[in-house]
């Protein structure tokens, strides 16, 4: 399912900066009007939260939103807007320090404050205005939205849209150039999200798995995903188990229709001699390195399972892991990408 364009809401926080004519991607539409001038919108705010007298604690909460152009910038705002965040979108990162300034004094009417920042213009000022806003002592998180190739090439046709880096030149090597561009970006993000396999209603439950109001804004988030090689790897896991060398339920003709999630599937993964050596050691693998993340101020935590198909063995061991992890305290996300329905 492809993701659907954003229709313009009449009663929405969202303030759309367009002063910089920084090209949409293609599943991004912003809601609200054009500002001719950014930093008119950022005094303007400014003084309507003094003149309002409305009073809060002092914020300290920023969510940055970038990455690749057709990836769904602006699904992932909207999904934070309806969590109660103050969302501006296509903020030039010069005007960073400005919004914190407004959202860090005392009389701020905005206790969580999303910027999401578009990349055709701006993708060397990006880094150094996030690191600018860590240095405010703000608890700032950088999301990185990501797809593969074929993905965003497949939503640019669909759409019809330009690439904002498509002058004389195809969507795919516009979209090759712009992922050259933003490797230092990806690296410094605290989350990648990859978008390729998730519709519109898959990417909001990431957010508000990773956002709202249930999960906390510190600490350890971790997720654990269950795939298969043959679909493609995901290009967000932060750690990686190849579970192939296990035998496969796929050959038994009991199991074959069945998925991880069935108790016959799991006894026989669970069963054999290999899962429970290599179970054994990932305990200890993971029993080291969580708190280790932890102490280290690591955000998110993605753990990828996969198998051939990501049916079987993948998905048994994605709910062990879990299972394990929520013993030591954590509350995991846990989705089994390829698991059929």
């Amino acid at each position: 399912m492809e993701f659907a364009e954003t229709s313009p809401g009449e009663d929405t926080q969202r303030r759309v900066l367009d002063a910089a004519n920084d090209e949409p991607d293609p599943t991004d539409e912003g809601t609200g009007g054009a500002v001719t001038d950014p930093t008119d919108l950022v005094a303007a705010d400014s003084a309507a939260a003094l003149d309002l007298g409305l009073t809060c604690d002092v914020v300290s909460e920023f969510v940055v939103i970038t990455g690749m152009s057709g990836a769904g910038r602006s699904h992932a705002a909207d999904s934070l807007e309806d969590l109660g965040w103050f969302v501006i979108d296509n903020l030039p990162p010069s005007l960073v320090p400005k919004v914190a300034e407004l959202a860090l004094v005392p009389e701020s009417r905005y206790s969580q404050v999303a910027l999401v920042v578009g990349i055709s213009v701006y993708r060397d000022d990006i880094v150094p205005a996030v690191r600018e806003l860590r240095d405010t002592g703000a608890a700032v998180r950088l999301v990185f939205l990501d797809a593969d190739d074929a993905t965003l090439i497949r939503r640019y046709e669909s759409t019809r849209r330009r690439h904002p880096l498509g002058d004389n030149r195809t969507v795919a090597a516009a979209i090759a150039e712009e992922r050259e561009l933003l490797q230092v970006v990806r690296a410094e993000a605290d989350v990648v999200v990859d978008t390729s396999d998730l519709n519109v209603h898959e990417l909001r439950a990431r957010v508000v798995a990773m956002f709202g109001a249930e999960h906390p804004s510190s600490g350890l988030q971790v997720a654990v995903t269950s795939f298969g090689f043959k679909h493609r790897t995901p290009t967000d896991a932060d750690l990686l188990f190849d579970c192939r060398f296990l035998p496969n339920p796929h050959w038994d003709e009991d199991l074959r229709e069945l998925t991880g999630l069935d108790q016959a599937v799991k006894d026989f993964v669970l069963g054999q001699p290999q899962t429970k050596e290599f179970l054994v050691h990932l305990e200890q693998m993971l029993g080291m390195l969580l708190p280790a993340y932890v102490a280290e101020g690591k955000s998110y935590l993605t753990i990828g399972m996969g198998c051939t198909g990501g049916q079987h063995r993948s998905v048994v061991l994605a709910e062990w892991v879990a299972e394990m992890i929520r013993e030591k305290g954590f509350d995991p996300l846990v989705t089994h990408r390829d698991r059929p329905l």
